[in-house]
């Protein structure tokens, strides 16, 4: 089983740069995006039909805002938006589709780099959503999660981390929340696979950074520890291009 996470930075702009072309040539059996920045009734969901896929949207209640969308080859046998929690809930940011014992969480977290109140909002997301996704395993062990979380993680993940300091994305409280979010029994699925510096899953669209491969990796597939005998591949598409950012992949046994 092959999933796909991709923020798509407005996904009619990635159409128009031939997702669907290499949608159809990737093939995944489910494919995740973020920031759609779409309502759903402003999305041409025949186009995916007619590659096979199946479309469910959660769209942000601002237009031209957010969104996340799951596009399946099967029918899930559950699909929810939201924590349930109306603040986060209406920037469209968490959808979750059942297939068989296996969830798969598509998520958006918000960015904080536009200034105080918006770290404020994106660290009460993370506080929110942890004891969710706790909640969400203990009912549904079989779980990942996969998105933009807008943080780096480790120093490796991102260019110069040393230049850093004290920026959005790279926070000391956003990596210590990424540790318990590993230390809950969560699996970076891409590291089980790759130890390599430099690779990176979003560039800032300012000073040649892609060219140069200035980038960050905010862009992960979590997997739950029950999943970590059926990990089989884990990779990065960094020369894929319709978007700041570019798809991540993981491959299990299903």
């Amino acid at each position: 089983m092959k999933i796909i996470s991709y923020n798509v930075n407005g996904i009619r702009s990635a159409l128009s740069k031939g997702l669907l072309d290499w949608l159809k040539e990737a093939s995944p059996d489910v494919f995740c995006i973020q920031e759609s920045k779409a309502q759903p009734e402003q999305i041409d969901t025949d186009q995916f039909a007619a590659l096979g896929y199946k479309s469910y949207l959660h769209s942000a209640e601002r237009k031209g805002y957010s969104g996340v969308g799951i596009f399946s080859k099967t029918a899930p046998d559950l699909v929810r938006s939201g924590m349930d929690n109306a603040q986060f809930d209406s920037e469209g940011r968490v959808l979750r589709a059942d297939f068989g014992d296996l969830t798969i969480v598509c998520v958006y977290v918000p960015s904080g780099s536009s200034g105080e109140d918006r770290q404020a909002f994106k660290m009460q997301f993370l506080e929110a959503f942890l004891p969710w996704l706790n909640n969400l395993k203990r009912e549904r062990p079989n779980l990942i999660v996969c998105g933009d979380f807008n943080i780096c993680h480790k120093p490796i993940d991102i260019n110069h981390p040393e230049r850093q300091i004290g920026v959005s994305g790279f926070l000391p409280e956003e990596r210590e929340w990424m540790d318990r979010l590993q230390a809950s029994g969560m699996i970076d699925s891409f590291r089980e696979f790759n130890h390599e510096a430099e690779q990176y899953s979003w560039w800032s669209y300012r000073g040649g950074a892609r060219y140069r491969n200035a980038g960050w990796r905010i862009d992960y597939l979590w997997a739950s520890e029950p999943l970590r005998q059926q990990l089989r591949n884990g990779d990065i598409l960094q020369e894929v291009v319709h978007s700041d950012h570019c798809p991540v992949v993981l491959e299990i046994e299903k």
